[in-house]
């Protein structure tokens, strides 16, 4: 997968969650239809016809167009230790929903049927994304499901993207946002003192 030098700097930041999703969806996939590096590509760009002119190889393309808040509550708040043995907790994170519209690119037609129905296949057979596929910073779980095409929606993405309406579907994956940090426990309360004093009385007047 490419990787764009300007954000090198930010590889280990937790939030970056949709690249590690689309990391790790690459990484299932390859895996199990499957389809190693010198076999095929991977896409996340926009399937315009210009990028379509460019292949040369039997190319997979994920391309990410719908990014919204999931209906899902959020995930809860967790705590950890860290390294130095100092208790640390997150706050509940929002989940979010990705869309992805998927299609297959080959020689012909009916090569492009057999890889759409591999992939069709295989991920319709996971529902949450295999922890080995995973990198860290995903801190929660992903799920997948196939979405039917509401309303022709596939038609109007091919068509704003500028290329030739194709076979595809649409991938729906659910992640956390990882919206918020890592943050110092506030120290429990380990004992409570009470203090009492005589109340005064009252002197007469």
């Amino acid at each position: 997968m490419k990787r764009y030098p300007s954000l090198e700097p930010y590889a280990n930041i937790s939030s970056m969650f949709i690249r590690a999703v689309d990391e790790s969806l690459e990484r299932l996939l390859r895996a199990s239809l499957p389809m190693p590096e010198e076999i095929g590509d991977f896409s996340f760009e926009a399937p315009t016809s210009g990028w379509a002119a460019q292949l040369s190889r039997i190319t997979v393309n994920l391309y990410l167009y719908d990014v919204t808040r999931s209906p899902q509550p959020s995930r809860s708040a967790t705590q950890r230790v860290d390294a130095n043995g100092r208790p640390e907790r997150r706050a509940p994170q929002p989940m979010i929903q990705l869309g992805y519209l998927v299609s297959a690119w080959a020689g012909t037609p009916m090569d492009e049927h057999q890889l759409l129905g591999d992939l069709i296949s295989r991920l319709a057979a996971v529902q949450l994304l295999p922890a080995q596929y995973m990198p860290a910073t995903i801190s929660s779980t992903v799920t997948i499901a196939l979405v039917e095409d509401e309303r022709n929606r596939l038609r109007d993405i091919w068509s704003a993207a500028g290329g030739q309406l194709k076979a595809s579907f649409t991938l729906q994956v659910t992640v956390a946002a990882d919206a918020f940090d890592w943050q110092d426990e506030a120290p429990r309360v380990a004992t409570v003192h009470a203090l009492t004093a005589p109340i005064p009385r009252p002197t007469a007047g």
